[in-house]
């Protein structure tokens, strides 16, 4: 069964992609934590990559007059630091923080792993609903 029709995996496979992308640069402003007047860079958060490439809300919709609306006030985007905010700048102009980049290393790591954690979870619950749980 080809999972990347449904809505859901191409979601989680975009994630995985832009988290891979992610790691990427991390990992390209660690190594260039020595180069004079270096200024580290990070990707756009993933929200603004689905807008730009034409995903849709994720918000739930009401199909029928008695199903329940979404509660306001739930969810929503996790604040974000802005991409120019430095917290100091070596005497030749470097301004990676090997600290603030391993921490982004981490969280980007945490988040690649639920993703797949997502991913398995939902392929668990399609392969129980044809029939072949536990295999």
């Amino acid at each position: 069964m080809d999972f990347s029709n449904l809505g859901l995996f191409r979601l989680i496979s975009q994630r995985m992609d832009w988290l891979n992308q992610r790691q990427s640069v991390l990992a390209e402003n660690i190594a260039n934590s020595d180069t004079p007047d270096y200024r580290p860079n990070d990707l756009a958060p993933f929200k603004t990559h689905l807008a730009g490439a034409g995903g849709a809300s994720l918000a739930p919709t009401t199909t029928h007059a008695a199903h329940l609306g979404p509660a306001a006030g739930q969810g929503g985007a996790a604040a974000t630091e802005p991409q120019g905010d430095v917290y100091e700048v070596s005497p030749t102009g470097n301004e990676v923080v090997l600290e603030q980049q391993m921490l982004r290393v981490a969280e980007t790591a945490m988040q690649h792993q639920l993703a797949i954690n997502l991913y398995r979870k939902h392929v668990g619950m399609i392969r129980t609903a044809l029939g072949r749980g536990r295999g």
